[in-house]
């Protein structure tokens, strides 16, 4: 037996909490995982409270991402005993996810735990800070360097952007950081942000060709947000999207992309191949000093974890949140 979060539906209508569940309910899957921390992201928030259609089969634990101990294995990548991390590939949507105490998955879903990360430092990174870095680098190959200019981070305060913005600003970038709260403007420029804007500024309808601020933007908001980004974005800039946190939608006009040479470069963490996960891993555990990510970072119990995903859909979660499965009762 073991303690998880699990959503279930019936026509009564959806019912979440921390329950015990059998380890003979786990899900098919190749390797076996004790897992030790996850985390609670946009998307758990959405499967969580109900209010986003995430879920796609139920029962479901919900959790897109984990790190842990590998207890059993019929994968020959890995063995009992090694550390693992997972990222996306329909978990905690489609599959049991990362927010129980076992988790049983494919093993090519899995990728090696980098050496000197613990479980609680890949989960604060989590797919937040792993999606950050694949923007990046998505930018990188466009030719984006600092010298080019500044780079907006929009929702900065939330996870995704709070590491944006430490990597962007350890990697030498001027970082302006877009936030609907300022009373976070200590928080993100402690990050590593050298100007901290209003979301407002952004988030209303605008002009589809705008005073030329920035050369790049890493967007996780999407809608009018978005559509303001690539409309002050500097002649052969980049956007890199991953997120729709305002909406899907995307009311602009195709003048910053044909009359400017502007790239919107989209972003899908997913179901990235493995190289790619191996590799952005990597740079993530090089480039992200402990000190930063203890100050993105809170840690709390599988107890906490619907509490925080309502409060994370209300605006109020700042940075990442790790959920400690190895010390959960």
């Amino acid at each position: 037996m073991f303690q998880a979060i699990l959503i279930e539906k019936d026509d009564a209508g959806q019912r979440v909490g921390k329950t015990e569940v059998s380890e003979d309910r786990l899900p098919a899957g190749d390797v076996t995982v004790r897992v030790e921390a996850s985390t609670i992201n946009y998307k758990d928030a959405l499967a969580i409270t109900g209010k986003g259609p995430i879920v796609r089969s139920f029962p479901m634990v919900p959790g897109i991402d984990f790190a842990g101990v590998v207890e059993h294995s019929d994968h020959p990548g890995f063995s009992p005993g090694d550390r693992v991390v997972l990222n996306g590939w329909g978990v905690g949507e489609q599959h049991w996810g990362g927010l129980a105490q076992r988790a049983r998955v494919r093993g090519d879903w899995l990728i090696h735990l980098p050496d000197g990360l613990t479980s609680l430092n890949a989960m604060a990174i989590g797919t937040a800070g792993y999606t950050a870095m694949l923007c990046i680098v998505a930018l990188e190959r466009f030719g984006i360097v600092p010298a080019r200019g500044d780079v907006l981070v929009t929702g900065a305060s939330g996870g995704v952007g709070s590491i944006a913005v430490a990597l962007l600003s350890r990697l030498g970038y001027s970082v302006v950081a877009s936030t609907g709260r300022m009373s976070e403007e200590a928080y993100l420029k402690e990050l590593g942000a050298a100007e901290v804007i209003d979301r407002q500024t952004l988030a209303e309808p605008g002009k589809p060709l705008q005073k030329e601020r920035w050369a790049a933007v890493v967007d996780s908001v999407g809608s009018h947000t978005l559509a303001n980004a690539c409309a002050a974005t500097k002649a052969d800039g980049a956007i890199a999207a991953c997120g729709m946190a305002q909406g899907l939608d995307f009311p602009t006009s195709v003048a910053p992309f044909i009359l400017r040479g502007v790239a919107l470069l989209g972003v899908n963490s997913v179901t990235r191949p493995v190289s790619e996960r191996v590799e952005a891993w990597r740079r993530l555990s090089e480039s992200l000093d402990a000190l930063k990510l203890d100050t993105v970072t809170r840690t709390v119990s599988l107890d906490q974890v619907v509490e925080v995903a309502h409060a994370l859909m209300a605006g109020k979660v700042r940075g990442r949140v790790v959920v400690d499965l190895a010390t959960s009762a």
